[in-house]
């Protein structure tokens, strides 16, 4: 497909002042999903998200419909997101796809946590954090698309069957599905909307603005808003600065301040401490990816070989008391 050619013709329905698209580029693509940026020949700056014809769509990824409807809502509560510019329709020629406005700002965790540039954000990025889910926690969820129902059990019993199919034996990971499952908490007694994979990489931090974008709603669900401010607690996603457990660059005090208070620590680091496995078991899965030849990307095999860095979070988790996680 020319993408170029079919963002060229759709540009007019886009604004009404445009009346090409330039500078189209692509700026990654994975298994599933594409994105692309482009401008229009007025001078607003855009991004198309679309899957490829034939793509394989991951299992708990919702549609680019349904993606699009829940960026919406969470921007009418108040959360910082991309404003969606159309949702696609079979006649603009892209196939499954939306476009939405393109933010300024940095996404890559390294430099967000390491470099100058975000030193003046970087202090209020952790309450900032906190802020944004609250809203997004209270978008109501009557209204939205289908979308599926997690807590913390069905997560673990989830990922521990995966584990068993990829016919790994990691003592370390067994051993943590075991403690989780005696800690569990109860659900919610309402679930919320839960972003799913809020941490450095989808959220778009501006040097002066802050956060002022969440990205990559793939993976929303309805489920324990607990899970999402522990994810981005989550070891792997410090880049290094792992004495700041929020990001690598901030603390819980102020993530919990900035959600409004209501939920424990103890709650968030058990969500932190689950997350850890998961990507322990996401790591087993791309290098199986790799190793099976379904995937031949050195990428997959490099990220496979972080099992090993999860294994070394949750030690450390395990051997200390729920009230002392970190």
């Amino acid at each position: 497909m020319d993408v170029a050619a079919a963002l060229d013709r759709l540009a007019p329905r886009l604004s009404p002042t445009a009346t090409e698209a330039v500078n189209a580029r692509r700026l990654s693509g994975g298994a599933s999903l594409e994105t692309w940026a482009f401008d229009l020949d007025d001078g607003t700056p855009l991004i198309l998200r679309r899957r490829p014809d034939g793509a394989a769509m991951r299992e708990t990824a919702l549609s680019l419909a349904s993606e699009a409807a829940l960026i919406r809502a969470a921007e009418q509560a108040g959360a910082p997101t991309p404003r969606v510019v159309r949702v696609c329709a079979p006649r603009d020629g892209l196939g499954e796809a939306y476009v939405m406005r393109r933010l300024e700002g940095e996404t890559l965790g390294r430099r967000i946590v390491r470099d100058q540039a975000f030193a003046g954000v970087r202090p209020g990025l952790a309450r900032r954090c906190g802020e944004v889910l609250a809203r997004i926690h209270a978008v109501p969820t009557a209204g939205l698309p289908d979308l599926a129902t997690s807590d913390a059990r069905g997560e673990l019993a989830r990922y521990e069957e995966i584990y068993h199919q990829l016919g790994a034996q990691r003592p370390i990971l067994e051993a943590a599905f075991r403690w989780l499952e005696s800690i569990a908490p109860p659900p919610p007694e309402r679930p919320v909307l839960v972003h799913g994979d809020f941490r450095n990489g989808n959220l778009m931090i501006h040097p002066t603005g802050g956060l002022v974008g969440v990205l990559d709603w793939e993976l929303a669900h309805l489920g324990d808003p607990a899970e999402d401010l522990g994810w981005i607690c989550v070891n792997s996603w410090r880049f290094g600065e792992w004495r700041k457990p929020v990001g690598g660059f901030g603390d819980y005090a102020d993530l919990l301040a900035g959600h409004g208070g209501e939920i424990s620590l103890d709650r968030v680091r058990f969500w932190q401490a689950l997350g850890s496995l998961k990507w322990g078991v996401m790591c087993l899965m791309m290098y199986s990816s790799f190793a099976t030849g379904q995937d031949r990307s050195i990428e997959r095999a490099m990220i496979g070989r972080r099992t090993s860095e999860a294994e070394i979070d949750l030690v450390a988790l395990m051997e200390a008391p729920m009230g002392m996680l970190s």
